[in-house]
C-alpha cells in the first residue's frame, strides 16, 4: 500500500509551493544533461501523485528503470535542496554569509589572499551586526589562518586585534550554547512531566536549573544570549507553576524582538513562539484583556501580506493561533461557540501532518475533547480522549495522558455509560500506578465515581457539595494545583449542584476576569 510518510523525496516535493516548483524546473533545465532530464521526469511523476507509489512511476516513465530509482531519487533530493537554497537565499542572511565564506575559500585557494581577507572582513562585520557570532567566528578563524601563513602586509597590529576579537566572540558563542542547552533541557522536562507534581520534583528541577544556568551580564550579552536566558526562565517558571514570573520573562522575550525589529524577519519562528508563550502565561493568570491584546498582535502578524513566509512559519502560526483561539473560548466559557473552530483545525492537522509532532497533536485532541465536554457532547469528547489514551508513547506529556483519562471517566459518567465506568476506573488506576502520578484530586474523583452509583438520588447533591469542598481544600496546596490547570472540575461540580450547564458556570466566572 502506498506510504508517503516513509519517502523523504516525496515529502519534500509535496511541501513545495507553485513558485518553488517553477524555480526548480528552471534551475534543472540550465544544466542541460540527459541525467538532469531523467530526474526532472521523476520529479514530474512524483509531483502528480497524491501518495507515493514507485510502481506507478515506473509505468508512467518507461525511461526510468527500477535499478535507477534509488540513485535518481538521491540526485533529485540533492537538486531540490540546491534549488531551494538558491531560491530562498535572499531571505536568509545566514545562507548568504555562508556562501560568501565559500567564495573567500575559493579566492584563498587561488592565492588571492587580499581579496579573500576583504570578503572575510565583510562577512565578519555583517555577522556581528546581525547577532550571528558563530558565523563571525568562522570568518575570524579563516582570517587568522591567512594572516599566520602568508605575508599580507596587514599583519602589523592585526595579531592582537584578531586574537582579542576571536576570544570575545568565542566567549559569546560559548555562553549562547550554555544558555540554549539549559533552555532546551527545561523544555524537554516540560514535555515529559508538564508541571511539577510534588516538592521533590520542585527541589530537583530548581537545583538543576540554578546549577546549569551560567551567570550572565545582560547589559553586555548579545541578542541570542538574552533570548536563551529568557527562554530558560520561561520554561523553568512554567514547570514550577510560577505564572507571574513566567509572564514577566515571556514579556521580556517578546520585548527583545520589539526592540530589534529586524530579528522578526531573521527569526520569525522564535518571535511567534515568544508571543505564544506570553499568551499561555496570560491564560494561566486568567488575564483576559491582555490575552486578547496579545492574540490580536499574533493574528495581525499572520495577516501581514509583507511578512516572509515558509511552510514552517505557516504551520507554527496555525498551531499558535488555533491553540489560543480555543483558550479564549475556554476563558469565556463559550464551549459551543468554540466548536466552530474544529473543522478548520482538523483540516490543518491533515495539511501539516508531516510537520506536526505527536506532542502537539495530543494537545489539540485534548482541547477538542474539552470543547465537546464543555458543550455537553460527551460522546464526541470520549472519541477524542480515546485517541490520546490509545497513543503508544505514554512517556510523552504524562500529564496530558493522565488528565485525558480523568476527563474520560467524567465524560463516561455524564454520558450514562455506567457499564464501562468500573472498567475505566481500574484501567486508570493501573496507568497512574505505572506513571507514579496519583494526586489527591485524582484519588478523590476516583472514590467519588466508584461510590456514586450507591448514592440515593435525593443525596446526590450533597455528595457533589462534599466533593467540591474537598477539592477546594486540595487546590489550596501548592503542588496539588496542577490538575486544576487541565480540568476545571470545580466548575463541573458547581454545574451539577446548581443544575445548570458548565458553560453557564464558566460564563459567570468570566464576568469577573480582568
Amino acid at each position: 500500500m502506498p506510504n508517503e510518510s516513509i519517502d523523504p523525496v516525496f515529502q519534500l516535493i509535496k511541501s513545495l509551493t507553485r513558485s518553488e516548483k517553477r524555480h526548480f524546473r528552471l534551475f534543472t533545465n540550465r544544466q542541460g544533461s540527459n541525467e538532469g532530464l531523467k530526474f526532472l521526469q521523476l520529479f514530474d511523476a512524483l509531483d502528480g501523485q497524491a501518495a507515493y507509489d514507485e510502481e506507478r512511476v515506473l509505468t508512467q516513465v518507461p525511461a526510468i528503470k527500477k535499478v535507477q530509482v534509488a540513485n535518481l531519487k538521491a540526485n533529485l533530493y540533492k537538486q531540490l535542496l540546491a534549488s531551494l537554497r538558491m531560491y530562498h537565499s535572499g531571505q536568509n542572511l545566514d545562507i548568504q554569509l555562508h556562501e560568501q565564506l565559500d567564495y573567500a575559500r575559493v579566492l584563498y585557494n587561488r592565492g588571492l589572499y587580499q581579496q579573500s581577507l576583504k570578503m572575510l572582513e565583510k562577512v565578519k562585520q555583517t555577522a556581528q551586526q546581525a547577532e550571528m557570532p558563530h558565523i563571525a567566528l568562522l570568518a575570524l578563524d579563516f582570517e587568522k589562518l591567512i594572516e599566520s601563513q602568508y605575508i599580507t602586509r596587514s599583519l602589523r597590529g592585526r595579531a592582537e586585534v584578531l586574537s582579542a576579537e576571536a576570544s570575545d566572540t568565542a566567549g559569546h558563542v560559548a555562553q549562547m550554547h550554555e544558555l540554549s542547552n539549559v533552555a532546551l533541557r527545561m523544555y524537554g522536562l516540560y514535555l515529559k512531566i508538564g508541571h511539577v507534581r510534588n516538592q521533590e520534583d520542585y527541589d530537583n528541577i530548581t537545583a538543576y536549573f540554578h546549577e546549569a544556568l551560567p551567570t550572565v551580564d545582560l547589559a553586555q550579552a548579545g541578542f541570542y544570549e538574552r533570548l536563551y536566558y529568557y527562554q530558560a526562565h520561561v520554561w523553568y517558571h512554567t514547570i514550577t507553576q510560577n505564572f507571574p514570573a513566567c509572564f514577566r520573562y515571556a514579556q521580556k522575550w517578546v520585548d527583545l524582538f520589539e526592540h530589534t525589529p529586524s530579528m522578526k524577519e531573521q527569526q520569525t519562528m522564535l518571535y511567534i513562539k515568544g508571543l505564544h508563550n506570553l499568551l499561555i502565561s496570560l491564560y494561566n493568570l486568567l488575564y483576559f484583556s491582555k490575552f486578547i491584546e496579545v492574540l490580536e498582535t499574533l493574528e495581525a502578524f499572520a495577516a501581514d501580506p509583507d511578512r516572509r513566509t515558509n511552510p514552517n512559519t505557516e504551520m507554527l502560526l496555525f498551531l499558535y493561533i488555533y491553540t489560543n483561539r480555543i483558550n479564549a473560548y475556554f476563558l469565556q466559557g463559550r464551549f459551543t461557540a468554540g466548536l466552530t473552530l474544529i473543522p478548520g483545525l482538523l483540516d490543518n492537522l491533515d495539511r501539516f501532518q508531516v510537520q506536526l509532532d505527536s506532542h502537539r497533536r495530543l494537545v489539540f485532541y485534548y482541547k477538542i475533547a474539552s470543547l465537546y465536554f464543555g458543550s455537553g457532547n460527551n460522546d464526541k469528547a470520549i472519541e477524542y480522549l480515546t485517541k490520546i489514551i490509545q497513543f503508544r508513547d505514554v512517556s510523552l506529556r504524562e500529564d496530558i495522558q493522565c488528565f485525558a483519562r480523568i476527563l474520560n471517566l467524567i465524560a463516561h459518567y455524564e454520558a450514562g455509560r455506567d457499564e464501562a465506568l468500573e472498567y475505566q476506573i481500574k484501567s486508570v488506576y493501573r496507568f497512574l500506578g505505572k506513571m507514579n502520578d496519583q494526586q489527591q484530586m485524582q484519588v478523590a474523583i476516583f472514590q467519588f465515581l466508584r461510590s456514586v452509583g450507591d448514592v440515593a438520588p435525593d443525596e446526590l447533591k450533597d455528595a457533589f457539595i462534599q466533593l467540591k469542598e474537598q477539592l477546594i481544600r486540595i487546590a489550596a496546596q501548592p503542588f496539588e494545583r496542577r490538575p486544576f490547570l487541565y480540568l476545571d472540575i470545580v466548575s463541573w461540580l458547581e454545574s451539577k449542584i446548581e443544575g445548570v450547564s458548565v458553560q453557564e458556570i464558566m460564563q459567570r466566572k468570566f464576568r469577573h476576569l480582568k
